[in-house]
């Protein structure tokens, strides 16, 4: 049986970063209110540094193979053992469809092609932006790789919708139900 890959780093992405030193000059940073209607920011007690703590991008695909739905069974926290799109973090330097197209493959061991921008999501309190893409399958068998459990390949009614780990995911099938199949839920 495949062992959990559970690095304590995805546990961390929706709580304040315990950041306490500046990276310029490794003076202490204080949180400080620097405009009224701006929230504290970290900034340097010596050099004045502001650390911002910007959000954190991530990319993923709503993919058909034999007009079934490909998702993905985590391996990994958070929502591990639950259902998600194909998707992950974009790196720096990488365009969102580059990472899509690369998460994808890395967990599905499918080559797609995005089609189109389903849409962007976001949510109060949460430190990760998802873009999800329309994409179609250019390559491959879908297996599962180093981060997922297994790949599931559903019908539109027979989604696992309890079973999703990320309101991105379920937000995003409902976007492509609604768009592609006239789907109401």
């Amino acid at each position: 049986m495949k062992q959990p890959f559970m690095p304590d780093i995805h546990s961390t992405h929706q709580v304040q970063p315990p950041f306490r030193f500046c990276p310029l000059c490794s003076g202490r940073l204080d949180k400080k209110q620097i405009k009224a209607q701006e929230p504290e920011r970290l900034v340097c007690s010596q050099c004045s540094f502001v650390y911002y703590l910007d959000p954190k991008v991530a990319a993923g695909t709503v993919t058909l193979f034999e007009d079934r739905i490909v998702l993905v069974k985590r391996g990994i926290s958070p929502g591990y053992g639950k259902w998600v799109i194909p998707g992950g973090f974009v790196d720096r330097g990488e365009t969102l469809e580059e990472a899509a197209v690369r998460e994808t493959l890395e967990e599905t061991n499918l080559h797609v092609r995005i089609n189109s921008l389903l849409n962007v999501y976001s949510y109060p309190g949460h430190t990760v932006i998802i873009a999800a893409y329309l994409a179609e399958v250019l390559a491959g068998v879908p297996a599962a790789c180093d981060e997922t459990l297994e790949v599931g390949l559903f019908p539109y009614k027979e989604i696992p919708w309890p079973e999703l780990a990320f309101f991105s995911t379920r937000d995003a099938l409902k976007e492509y139900g609604k768009r592609y199949l006239g789907s109401t839920l």
